[in-house]
């Protein structure tokens, strides 16, 4: 062996010793969160409301207890996303009673009053064990906070709120969901707390893992 091909040989050996570290730990961060063990890959990607923006879903029920929990958590997340980020609360169903509740949620948000009432809907069940699965019980709920009788009854049983409640129960089979809360990533990834992502906060954390790895995707395909 040469004296060259010594000197040749130790230089790249330096180079590797030097690059290695970046490599490994941007493949640590590729990595740290894998396809069916951290969140699933949904077999048929949904179309999202806004393609240029990365859309976050989260599905939840109201009589959900975890979900309960999980509101404080998501809330600061979503006050604190990126601008290209669409955050989107899905009503979860399957039995009449979260139907109801679904038709809560739609009709809050027909009113424009989901920043007044979701807090207050979560309590009422969750706090007060008044499980609003009637439509007396929530017209009593939403006057307590301010919407009219005559606006709620216009909006309660309108053609658009249960058109969104029967679209809704239809994209349950879509994203896959069983079980609450759910997030849903850009209609295509679906994460759940599990044996893997043990608590919401690690959830949220591979939400953004996955907010940034479709923000990385759609900026290659408008390259």
């Amino acid at each position: 062996m040469t004296k060259n091909t010594v000197l040749k040989r130790a230089l790249q050996a330096a180079v590797l010793l030097v690059l290695m570290p970046v490599a490994l730990a941007s493949y640590g961060q590729i990595e740290r969160y894998v396809a069916g063990t951290h969140y699933v890959e949904i077999a048929n990607p949904v179309n999202t409301n806004d393609a240029s923006r990365v859309e976050v879903i989260e599905a939840f029920w109201y009589g959900c207890s975890h979900c309960f929990r999980f509101e404080p958590l998501i809330t600061n997340w979503e006050e604190n996303k990126p601008d290209d980020v669409d955050f989107v609360r899905f009503p979860a169903m399957w039995n009449n009673l979260m139907k109801i509740h679904a038709q809560v949620y739609y009709a809050a948000e027909a009113l424009d009053a989901v920043d007044v009432l979701h807090e207050h809907i979560f309590n009422a069940i969750n706090v007060e064990r008044n499980m609003l699965q009637n439509e007396s019980q929530i017209a009593d709920l939403f006057a307590e906070h301010g919407v009219s009788e005559e606006d709620f009854d216009r909006t309660f049983n309108s053609f658009s709120v249960r058109t969104k409640v029967n679209q809704a129960e239809r994209r349950m089979q879509d994203y896959g969901i069983r079980s609450t809360p759910n997030m849903i990533v850009n209609g295509k990834y679906l994460i759940a707390t599990s044996e893997n992502v043990r608590t919401q906060q690690e959830m949220l954390e591979v939400v953004d893992f996955l907010v940034e790895k479709e923000r990385q995707a759609m900026r290659s395909s408008g390259d």
